[in-house]
């Protein structure tokens, strides 16, 4: 069981960092293009944040079942939970990010798309912390 929690942690690991990466390239080459055509296509480029969320989702359930057998010494692994922390963090970020989403495609889109920006430049650093202390705490 647990081989089959971590093939579904890495799926969603890669969901999950595979959005954020793919909207920091996304988003430069938008940064080349003429206002209304960025904008217009970063509100396009939205519909990966679904991809994003179903990897989130893929962590959270099958890293519950990784966590389950260690339970007992949690209090004894100061980083593991800095990490547990850390994911605590990036959930709040992107639900605050899903609220900017739906909003900017209602129509507050050149708003809504630069505070994206700014919560985007957090979540991605963010999650490549989480991934080395993950290493860190499970090597």
């Amino acid at each position: 069981m647990r081989e089959f929690l971590l093939i579904i942690h890495f799926i969603g690991l890669a969901m999950g960092l595979g959005t954020g990466f793919a909207h920091l390239f996304l988003g430069m080459a938008s940064e080349k293009m003429p206002k209304d055509q960025s904008l217009d296509f970063l509100l396009k480029i939205q519909a990966v944040n679904k991809m994003g969320r179903l990897g989130t989702l893929f962590l959270l359930v099958s890293g519950v079942g990784l966590i389950i057998p260690i339970y007992d010494i949690l209090l004894d692994t100061p980083l593991l939970i800095l990490k547990l922390s850390c994911v605590l963090l990036l959930v709040i970020l992107l639900e605050v990010l899903k609220g900017y989403c739906k909003k900017a495609l209602n129509g507050e889109a050149e708003e809504y798309l630069a505070k994206m920006k700014k919560i985007g430049k957090i979540t991605l650093p963010l999650s490549i912390v989480i991934v080395v202390l993950a290493v860190l705490v499970f090597h």
